[in-house]
């Protein structure tokens, strides 16, 4: 069972490449994907989910949705790093099924946290002794990063200014979100859950990151910290931004930056087959300290009953 009795099959939803050749392949890029919704909402329906997976299956990218679980009154982290843990390694066991020889995992808004802090906790576990499959690479959509975020600046506070309807992640709203994801209080929570707060150390060996940010949106300024971080630890990142969108386009199929997304990620996926055609299995370099209890990396059995796919 996967999380809390539940079966795999619960968890996740498998989006199988239909850009059909007649060949059978084994070369694709498979994406492990958490869709957003403030930690709280959301779901494997949601266009940010089920269209997103969708259009990247119809350019030949299999896709594994996760629907991990929501915070709430008695669930709170880690449990949705958790289930995105849990469907990370069903992605791993069952990638050559799919015909993917790369696995990259990515999310939008808090989904993409959470997968940023599953990430994380990997890179943590290998200090331990945990042999686990990095992601070849992370793809960021629109992430929030910091429960307390650097503050905008002039030019896009006027921005926001100009388009209240935009102006919806302030300060007060971003930390009640992350207590809310906490079941408490901030201070001191690990980076697994806030991954602004990581090192340096703690982010060396991350893999290759593209973070789109989306232009009328304050949580940009922690995409594009984060961003920062990752470069001053060595880590190859991109960080790129939709013009004239707000917070959330791929949850808006109808809007032109959502096809722009995914047609961008798609070559951004076509340059790394093209720079790495072998699997990342290796570990990732030492990080400064061991993993604790809290941010063990949980187990799945690969045999359990298979997801839907569509």
């Amino acid at each position: 069972m996967g999380r809390q009795g539940m079966s795999i099959a619960h968890l996740l939803r498998v989006y199988e490449a239909t850009d059909a050749t007649g060949e059978p392949r084994t070369d694709r890029t498979l994406l492990v994907w958490a869709h957003g919704g403030a930690f709280a909402f959301g779901d494997l329906d949601m266009p940010e989910a089920d269209w997103v997976a969708s259009r990247f299956a119809e350019r030949g990218t299999p896709v594994v949705s996760i629907d991990y679980r929501l915070a709430g009154p008695g669930t709170t982290f880690p449990a949705a790093s958790d289930d995105v843990l849990v469907a990370w390694r069903w992605a791993v066991a069952n990638a050559e099924r799919l015909g993917a020889r790369r696995i990259v995992i990515g999310g939008a808004s808090a989904g993409a946290n959470i997968v940023t802090g599953a990430v994380l906790r990997m890179l943590a576990a290998s200090t331990g002794g945990v042999r686990e499959r990095m992601p070849d690479a992370v793809f960021l959509a629109y992430p929030t990063l910091h429960a307390v975020q650097p503050a905008p600046g002039t030019d896009l506070r006027a921005a926001l200014d100009a388009n209240p309807e935009a102006d919806r992640f302030g300060p007060a709203a971003v930390l009640e979100m992350y207590e809310n994801y906490l079941g408490g209080t901030v201070e001191g929570a690990p980076p697994a859950a806030i991954p602004g707060t990581a090192t340096r150390d703690e982010l060396v060996g991350f893999p290759p990151t593209l973070i789109v940010n989306d232009d009328l949106d304050e949580l940009r300024v922690s995409g594009e910290a984060f961003a920062a971080m990752l470069a001053d630890a060595g880590v190859d990142v991109t960080c790129e931004t939709e013009p004239d969108v707000d917070h959330g386009h791929l949850n808006r199929p109808d809007h032109p930056a959502a096809a722009r997304t995914v047609a961008r990620v798609a070559a951004w996926f076509d340059d790394l087959a093209a720079g790495a055609p072998e699997a990342s299995a290796a570990l990732v370099p030492e990080a400064s300290a061991p993993p604790t209890s809290s941010t063990a990396v949980p187990t799945t059995d690969p045999t359990e009953p298979t997801p839907t796919l569509t």
